[in-house]
């Protein structure tokens, strides 16, 4: 007997969560409220803090979500075979990554920085081939993507872990393994594997609600709003751009 779930067992219990959990709405509105009532806290500040916050809020949402359900990821440290998928994260969310490492200790910084320099040197000619890939309207762009096998810039080839694993995009935290982590290992497009991705509009939601009171209250520097918000590209690209 296996100690595993099956995947009609794992779609059972997707419907008894669609039918017993509600979204907790206020866990993403609080993390607003909360930043906005800060003093002495730059616009760009504020900025950064929710993103990591409303980040983990996702985390936590899904957690309570498979709780309903009696679920238990299968995903393991090591285990990175989703991380050749591709990523798109809008201007906004590259660019609070990048801050994100500028604010590291030193030596993590200066360890994904050279990282990062190393990586679009080994893999200049996979990044050109699959940098102008329409993820949008081309319905068979993921499964081309992942055939070529392209690392995300921040997979640490070593020890199969992600270098920025606190503020990881949203699609590295919303794809998740319930059933025998094989499936994975097996195919390039495993249909047993889940995705939370429809949390997408709670957080960036909060994140939009937080950024137009600054915009209309504040001084945002660092970035371009609302047009940072709604464009749209590949982590590959945007990370690229901080190593030319």
């Amino acid at each position: 007997m296996s100690i595993f779930l099956t995947y009609e067992e794992i779609l059972l219990k997707c419907e008894e969560i669609n039918a017993k959990y509600e979204i907790n709405q206020e866990r993403f509105d609080e993390i607003v409220d909360g930043i906005l009532v800060k003093e002495d806290v730059s616009a760009d500040d504020k900025i950064a803090q929710a993103f990591a916050q409303l980040l983990q809020a996702v985390s936590e949402e899904i957690s309570d979500m498979e709780s309903t359900a009696d679920l238990m990821p299968t995903c393991q440290m090591g285990c990175a075979f989703c991380c050749y998928f591709p990523i798109i994260t809008n201007k906004m969310e590259a660019m609070l990554i990048k801050d994100a490492i500028s604010k590291m200790p030193a030596d993590r910084k200066h360890f994904i920085e050279n990282h990062l320099s190393d990586y679009y040197q080994v893999y200049e000619e996979k990044v050109e081939q699959l940098s102008g890939i329409d993820i949008i309207s081309d319905p068979d762009a993921k499964y081309k993507y992942k055939k070529e096998q392209l690392p995300c810039p921040f997979l640490n080839l070593k020890t199969n872990a992600c270098m920025v694993y606190e503020v990881r995009p949203l699609p590295c935290r919303t794809y998740v393994n319930y059933t025998n982590p094989k499936v994975c290992a097996d195919n390039i497009m495993p249909k047993e594997t889940i995705s939370y991705e429809f949390l997408y509009q709670e957080y960036m939601g909060a994140m939009n609600e937080l950024l137009q009171y600054l915009y209309e209250n504040d001084r945002i520097e660092k970035m371009d709003y609302p047009g940072d918000l709604y464009q749209e590209g590949l982590l590959i690209n945007w990370m690229k751009e901080s190593v030319l």
